[in-house]
């Protein structure tokens, strides 16, 4: 059954059929309520990028000539845009910019920055041209505004899972050489989508995000071929993993540099068992938010007998807010039935800080770092840490339909509805 169908009959939705109000016009302007200085027909505006907002965040103007002075104020790049028109290109923190919208005509507009999750986040400010006379009849009114948050917001749920290109994380079974277990991964660039319409520039392992995961039992020997198919060099490290010092994947200190068109060999006895990863250590700010990542899971005939097992990488960066490769309304639902246990891996392969908050049911926390905790405890909202692995039970015991998000919630929802890293744990009899 389609998920947004179950979702419908357990939250009572009827059957709705969402347009969206158009509330942007092309062709812009900007003043700022404060700061505002008009010579003529011109006005010129002060507007500060942060982090991450902009202020401020109503803007108004005569119609006429308008001139953004633009200030990044943040730790990272932002940018401004006119909704359908011009904008200021990539701003380093501390940089400043002048944006000419041009001769605008009466209206309400949308202006926002263009680097991935932030818009959601909230990196969004209201236009205002021209006095109420001059104003299009229903645009820019707290009234419009509403309606237009509220059938976004809801257009995203009904849509929930939404249908994407590619899916990452599969089980990768090895082929054998002897008793070695032999993996061969190509790291390539390649477009994602993230969500319905979405692609973004990634780089991947095998063409998925996140790439193959790799599953053996404890004492194995596992042979990893990597091909790199990059324009810049890259290499794999073994996160988590106790692996023999030429092996742990850290080009100039235990290898050489992984060059485009060349390909290296891993090979290791797996020594420690538990929830690890393996990523790129080239570029890493880079390769890795932007896909080189995966899930290295050794077992080791201790584990708990669960009726799910099941993986779930974070990350954001230049490919957003996600959870598996993917931002909400594409992220998978867990589907479980009453009385099943779970058991869910965090894996957090972004920069960022991430806790994640499941409703209606506690989480039994049960390994951190791949190594089994000797007092498990509940948790609500369990914070996996950049470079962490948290191992949870969940004892599914409630019906519905029950919200699974990041609680910083920057990373999961907005103005127009819930985005990025946000699923649902989806529970039927």
């Amino acid at each position: 059954m389609k998920v947004a169908a179950i979702l419908g009959a357990i939250l009572g939705f009827s059957a709705l059929l969402i347009s969206v109000v158009a509330l942007t016009q092309s062709g812009g302007s900007a003043s700022a309520e404060g700061g505002a200085a008009t010579t003529g027909a011109s006005t010129t505006l002060e507007v500060t990028l942060g982090d991450i907002f902009i202020a401020p965040q109503q803007l108004s103007a005569p119609t006429g000539n308008v001139i953004l002075q633009v200030t990044n104020t943040g730790a990272i790049q932002h940018d401004i845009t006119l909704d359908g028109g011009p904008g200021t290109p990539l701003l380093n923190p501390a940089e400043e910019a002048t944006l000419d919208l041009g001769n605008v005509e009466a209206g309400t507009y949308t202006l926002y920055c263009t680097v991935p999750g932030h818009r959601e986040a909230g990196m969004v400010t209201t236009l205002t041209v021209g006095g109420a006379d001059e104003q299009a009849s229903g645009h820019g009114t707290g009234a419009g505004r509403m309606l237009h948050n509220d059938e976004s917001y809801m257009a995203g749920v009904l849509s929930y899972p939404a249908a994407t290109e590619g899916l990452g994380g599969q089980p990768m079974q090895p082929v054998m050489d002897g008793d070695v277990k032999v993996y061969e991964l190509t790291a390539a660039e390649t477009q994602w989508e993230v969500e319905p319409g979405v692609f973004r520039d990634a780089m991947a392992y095998n063409g998925q995000i996140p790439g193959p995961e790799i599953r053996v039992q404890l004492g194995d020997r596992v042979r990893i071929v990597l091909h790199n198919e990059l324009p810049e060099s890259t290499a794999i490290h073994y996160h988590g993993l106790i692996v023999p010092n030429d092996q742990d994947g850290v080009p100039g200190l235990t290898q050489p540099l992984v060059a485009p068109g060349e390909s290296y060999t891993y090979e290791f006895d797996v020594v420690n068992s538990g929830s690890h990863m393996y990523h790129s250590h080239m570029n890493g700010s880079v390769q890795i938010p932007m896909g080189l990542l995966g899930a290295f899971i050794v077992e080791d005939g201790t584990e708990p007998e669960v009726d799910q097992d099941i993986t779930m990488i974070l990350n954001d960066g230049p490919l957003g807010y996600t959870i598996n490769g993917k931002g909400f309304p594409a992220t998978a639902p867990l589907v479980a039935r009453q009385g099943e246990l779970i058991r869910i891996r965090y894996m957090n392969e972004g920069l960022q800080i991430h806790p994640m908050h499941l409703h209606g049911m506690p989480q039994l926390v049960i390994a951190k770092d791949g190594y089994p905790l000797p007092t498990p405890h509940y948790e609500d909202t369990v914070t996996v840490a950049p470079g962490e692995r948290i191992d949870v039970l969940v004892d599914v015991t409630e019906l519905g339909a029950w919200a699974f998000h990041c609680h910083i919630l920057s990373h999961a929802e907005g103005p127009n509805g819930m985005f990025g890293m946000v699923t649902a744990l989806i529970v039927s009899e």
